[in-house]
């Protein structure tokens, strides 16, 4: 899962979410260096993409990519499973995606000082290219993906990925909506337990 799935499986405590959001750039034990609540939030990202990772529909869908994309077909099934939960925002929340997205760019501001270097050094771009709401459509896609494969040096070729998005659009989003029901499940045990 991506950055908005991480968000919105994160409930309602924003440091939580703040914790899940920038997971990925905390290695090891670093992220004892973190308030609690936001450690919670990195402790369950990592729950999530261990469970991601191993999940069989998960893996189905990304076999769809391996053949092309190699070890970079989990992080692109990543971004495409966010583009149907945005474009879907409406049957997992009741309030707006955009009302959702500025809250949490609000609670990043606020909280500025205790977010990682990467995360404070992403904000603007994040910001001004308003990611979250971007996955929406394929276009959004197309664009992040292509923000990825320029970090490979073009070799992970993601930014031509929106080719099999649209060959087996209806597949994969099949395939995310059954995952993401058993996900919420998985994630609403693991919060009772953080």
């Amino acid at each position: 899962m991506n950055f908005l799935a991480h968000i919105y499986l994160s409930g309602d405590n924003d440091l939580i979410k703040i914790g899940n959001f920038m997971a990925d750039g905390i290695r090891g034990k670093q992220f004892e260096n973190f308030p609690a609540e936001v450690q919670k939030g990195i402790i369950l990202h990592r729950a999530i993409d261990t469970y991601t990772d191993a999940h069989p529909v998960f893996r189905k869908s990304t076999k769809k990519l391996h053949e092309k994309y190699h070890h970079y077909a989990g992080v692109i099934i990543d971004i495409f499973y966010d583009h149907f939960l945005a474009k879907n925002w409406n049957v997992y929340s009741d309030e707006k995606l955009d009302d959702f997205v500025k809250r949490f760019y609000d609670s990043l501001t606020k909280n500025h000082d205790i977010l990682s270097e990467k995360t404070q050094r992403i904000m603007p771009i994040m910001f001004q290219e308003n990611w979250l709401v971007s996955y929406q459509t394929i276009e959004g896609i197309n664009h992040i993906l292509t923000q990825m494969d320029r970090r490979t040096k073009n070799t992970s070729k993601m930014q031509f990925a929106t080719a099999e998005l649209k060959e087996f659009y209806a597949e994969f989003e099949t395939e995310f909506t059954a995952f993401f029901e058993e996900l919420k499940q998985h994630v609403n045990h693991k919060l009772l337990s953080l």
